[in-house]
């Protein structure tokens, strides 16, 4: 890895880092109520949304009510989204007159973009018309988002209150997440992407001969793009307009553009660090959280830029010039961008990619899948990365009572049996159903008729699908043929179990935290903010992930990279 490679990223992490208090400070004030800047253009707006859907914003819920209409509303768009896509032939706004998407396949994508995972078994450009795009997918891509970021403020609401037993409304908490901090930060990233090139309109598609070719007659595809890909990196949903994502030149056309989708990705996740942090009145827990997925996150993307930045084996005997694997990969970002692209997608539940990950390193693969595999603690998704750290934290703690024989504690409500079968359920599910599904897959020709590449690469292949799934993540191998009725029915179903059977569990420890009182700091009370408490939370993290897949990643990218070099046993 290069000096200049590290410049980068350290340039990288530090714009984030000075981004992270004004944009945290700023969340924070949009879901206590006060004024941030923006209430005189959005205050009418939200109003009339209550007084027109009859909502009494001033209503607290219970955190069975507030699941209750988390559920029903996030049901009915996905039933809104299922029927767009079976009739979309029917529906304007489709001047290349696509076909509806078959049942499963919009079983499978409307379970994706409800849940924020945003898996794509279809080609955009070729599939979807801009109807469905727009009203569709870029809409699901808000309020998936604004779901996460509503799950994360109930918790946290938990914490902050003693002897109650409302967590806010969710109502109020989506409106306010949509209008006030994903509309207009997507407004603003989608004017900066146009400005580069990014297209945004409503042209049929435009025909053409190419230079090289000028008999054959081909195809661009036109439609409404940046609009889309702002919300798609800002809400950590990744699913792109095109089928190549952000390599395409008409998603992603320069390096500023590859820049500022990179920023996208990581800006709000981040930012929720020092929201938190105020929210329950102690900022440096907020840091502490913050500096936790850091250290998880940059050793990794260290190891997936040296990882592809190495020589390929096969070509050594060739002498052939190299300067890294560059199969896959975009001549206008090179090896680093694409590679540290990847590691933040990863590790933020974003999904999309600038580069082809089938074609990646098996030590790249790995990379790629040990960052799902810690779960959505760093960063995660919107909302979801904050929710789910807590849920290690909560774990974390109960480790270290049980060590020292004192009741466990964090934020100053103590952790009893209740909160910690709870939080157990939540950290296991992915694990399971990744695992429960790979398996499956891996041993019926449902499964394995898919698989482009036998062997170890293949089993990568198939486990990455469903990691992808399980962690709301989206990327994929692509030399999987994913959109067979079993992957698409599997993978809806894994989806939507991995998002909302986390979702119950979280919400009902916010409210058995809410009812409870703070517990006065004694001589014994742990700090949960102390470089030993950071170091401990980030052993924790590794050892679940270690624990849970190690295995599975040691039959396929593991067994991969020693056969690669040609390591194949006696």
């Amino acid at each position: 890895m290069t000096q200049h490679n590290l410049l980068q990223m350290f340039f990288y992490f530090i714009i984030i880092i000075l981004l992270v208090r004004p944009l945290g400070w700023y969340i924070y004030r949009v879901y206590e109520g006060k004024s941030c800047g923006l209430n005189n253009i959005f205050g009418p707006v939200e109003q009339g949304c209550y007084r027109i859907c009859g909502i009494d914003s001033k209503q607290g819920m219970s955190w069975k009510t507030y699941l209750y209409c988390m559920l029903i509303f996030n049901m009915f768009g996905m039933l809104l989204l299922y029927l767009i896509l079976r009739i979309q032939y029917y529906l304007p706004l489709n001047p290349e007159s696509f076909s509806s998407i078959p049942p499963d396949l919009s079983f499978n994508t409307a379970a994706s973009f409800v849940t924020n995972t945003n898996w794509q078994a279809y080609s955009g450009e070729t599939s979807l018309s801009y109807l469905t795009q727009m009203l569709g997918m870029t809409v699901q891509n808000f309020l998936s988002a604004s779901t996460g970021l509503s799950l994360f403020v109930a918790l946290t609401r938990g914490f902050s209150r003693q002897a109650s037993g409302t967590l806010g409304n969710y109502w109020v908490d989506m409106t306010r997440g949509t209008l006030y901090i994903l509309l207009p930060l997507a407004c603003i990233l989608a004017m900066a992407l146009s400005a580069q090139g990014v297209i945004q309109n409503l042209n049929p598609y435009q025909k053409f001969y190419a230079l090289q070719n000028p008999i054959e007659e081909q195809t661009l595809p036109m439609g409404p793009v940046a609009s889309q890909v702002a919300i798609e990196q800002l809400g950590s949903n990744g699913g792109g307009f095109f089928n190549v994502n952000a390599a395409h030149p008409f998603q992603n056309p320069t390096p500023l553009t590859n820049l500022l989708e990179m920023l996208a990705i990581l800006l709000i996740p981040a930012a929720l660090c020092y929201t938190f942090g105020m929210l329950i009145n102690d900022r440096k827990q907020g840091w502490a959280i913050l500096f936790i997925m850091l250290i998880l996150l940059i050793p990794i993307a260290i190891m997936t830029v040296i990882s592809e930045q190495q020589i390929v084996p096969n070509f050594i005997s060739m002498d052939i010039q190299q300067t890294g694997n560059m199969e896959g990969k975009e001549l206008r970002f090179g090896v680093f961008n694409s590679a540290f692209w990847t590691s933040l997608t990863t590790a933020t539940s974003n999904g999309s990619v600038n580069s082809m990950l089938d074609s990646y390193t098996p030590l790249g693969v790995f990379s790629a899948l040990w960052l799902m595999h810690l779960g959505e603690i760093a960063f995660g998704g919107v909302g979801s990365g904050m929710y789910g750290i807590i849920m290690v934290f909560i774990i974390a703690v109960f480790i270290a009572g049980l060590m020292v024989g004192r009741t466990p504690e964090y934020l100053g409500k103590k952790i009893e049996p209740f909160e910690m079968k709870m939080a157990c359920v939540a950290i296991l599910i992915m694990p399971l159903f990744t695992l429960l599904l790979t398996a499956i897959a891996s041993v019926t020709t449902l499964g394995t008729s898919s698989v482009s590449n036998p062997g170890p690469h293949g089993f990568s292949q198939i486990l990455y699908a469903f990691t992808s799934m399980g962690n709301n993540n989206g990327s994929a191998l692509s030399g999987l043929q994913a959109n067979t009725p079993f992957y698409n029915i599997a993978g809806g179903i894994e989806m939507l179990l991995s998002r909302y059977w986390v979702a119950i569990p979280v919400l009902a420890i916010a409210g058995s935290m809410a009812k409870k009182t703070f517990v006065p700091k004694s001589a014994g009370t742990l700090s949960t903010h102390t470089p030993l408490f950071i170091f401990f939370i980030v052993s924790v993290s590794v050892i679940i992930g270690g624990l849970s897949f190690f295995p599975s990643l040691a039959l396929g990218p593991i067994v991969e990279h020693l056969t690669f070099w040609g390591y194949h046993g006696s």
